[in-house]
Formats: C-alpha cells, sequence, structure tokens
C-alpha cells in the first residue's frame, strides 16, 4: 500500500515539477487533467494486472469521457509520469513508458500491424518509451520502436523508427511511398504497415529539404539581382 501511495504521490509531484501554473499538490489534485488520467488508469491497470479486463476497460472508457485521455489499461506507465494539458493523448495496451516521462496533448502512441518470420501478428504492437523522455503536442509514435532515455520528440513529428537515447527529433513531411492495386480494401492501422513502414526514408526528405533551401537561396539572390 505505502508503495502505490508513493507512486501517486510521484505523479502529483511531476505536475508541480513541471507545470508552473501549478504551485502545490492541492492544485495539482483539483486542477490538472493529466493527472486526472493518471489516477484513473493506475486504478484501472490494477484490476486489468488481477484479470478483471471487462471491469477496467470500462473504468477506462470512464476516464477517457472525463478527461479526454484515452490509455488502455493494459499500457506499463512507470513513476512521475506526467501528461501536460491532458486532452486527444492516446496510449495503446502494449505500450510501455519509462520513469517521469512527459506528453503533452494530442500525442498518439499507437499500433501498427507487425508480422512475424512466421506470417502471425506480433503482440507488441505499441512502442517503448523509455525514462526522461519529452513527446511533443500532436506527435504520433507509432508501433514497436523503441524511444532511448532522455529522447525528445518535437511537436507534429511522426514517428515509426526507433530513437536513439538522448537525441532529438522533429517533423517529417508527407510523401508516396508507394501506390496500392486499385480498389485495395486491406485495412492498415494508421495508415501503414510494416511493408510502408520500411520504405519511409528521413535521409531522402533531408536531401529533399536541402534541395529546397538551396532553389529558395537561388530564387532571393536572383531577386535581389533583379532590384539593383
Amino acid at each position: 500500500m505505502q508503495s502505490k501511495f508513493k507512486l501517486l504521490m510521484q505523479d502529483v509531484d511531476a505536475v508541480i515539477a513541471r507545470d508552473p501554473a501549478t504551485k502545490n499538490r492541492t492544485e495539482a489534485f483539483l486542477l490538472s487533467s493529466g493527472l486526472h488520467a493518471i489516477l484513473i488508469y493506475r486504478f484501472s491497470h490494477y484490476l486489468w494486472r488481477k484479470k478483471f479486463r471487462l471491469t477496467s476497460r470500462i473504468i477506462s472508457q470512464i476516464g477517457r469521457f472525463l478527461t479526454g485521455v484515452e490509455i488502455h489499461p493494459g499500457a506499463k506507465i512507470g513513476k512521475g509520469f506526467f501528461i501536460d494539458h491532458g486532452m486527444g493523448v492516446v496510449i495503446g495496451e502494449t505500450t510501455e513508458i519509462g520513469d517521469n516521462v512527459t506528453l503533452y496533448h494530442d500525442v498518439t502512441l499507437g499500433g501498427t500491424t507487425v508480422f512475424d518470420e512466421h506470417g502471425k501478428v506480433m503482440t507488441k504492437r505499441h512502442p517503448t518509451i523509455g525514462n526522461n523522455v519529452i513527446i511533443g503536442s500532436g506527435a504520433q509514435v507509432l508501433g514497436p520502436i523503441l524511444i532511448g532515455n532522455n529522447a525528445k520528440i518535437g511537436s507534429n513529428a511522426i514517428v515509426t523508427k526507433d530513437v536513439a537515447a538522448n537525441t532529438t527529433v522533429m517533423g517529417l513531411a508527407a510523401h508516396k511511398v508507394e501506390v496500392l492495386k486499385k480498389n485495395s480494401k486491406q485495412f492498415r492501422a494508421y495508415g501503414f504497415d510494416e511493408k510502408t513502414q520500411e520504405s519511409i526514408s528521413t535521409d531522402d526528405l533531408y536531401k529533399e529539404i536541402k534541395a529546397l533551401r538551396q532553389e529558395l537561396d537561388e530564387l532571393k539572390s536572383f531577386v535581389s539581382l533583379s532590384k539593383n
């Protein structure tokens, strides 16, 4: 019981430490929707581990209705977890989150369909987040990937590959990666699977951005010469 109370206090103190608008534990308990979502998750997760699966899912849905934050009771979340502003956060069933992690609003830790070497769907579908990770608002972290300790993910980034520890990643522009057969009705969670995931090349995107910047510089030089 003492350990559960200590875990609860660590969640509360995380709000105070990382939200300048929250001055004390009373304010955190009363006013932090992210904390409310975490407290409800802790209870539903306890029931999930005790095999009260339906009850835990119902409580999770109540928490979603009250806070706008959806955390599957099967997810594993460490101490000092903080959701700033709450609202729109989605954390899937096989997600694993380390200690002292911070999420901002509209973050998705989502699952994708991944197959093993025998063609069977793997049970681990969601990301594993290390300790002291910060994930900015609107970021989408998808699939059974690993986000290393102390990593930072910028707002609205789309992350589908592992991120090394102590690394900051930002952004991902949409681009064509494949053309499906006409009238294809294959379902793909979040719009892609491991095959399309492999075709996403960050290096190609950086090269494209570099080329666009070069063209922009050349255009600026041309305009400058025209004025002179």
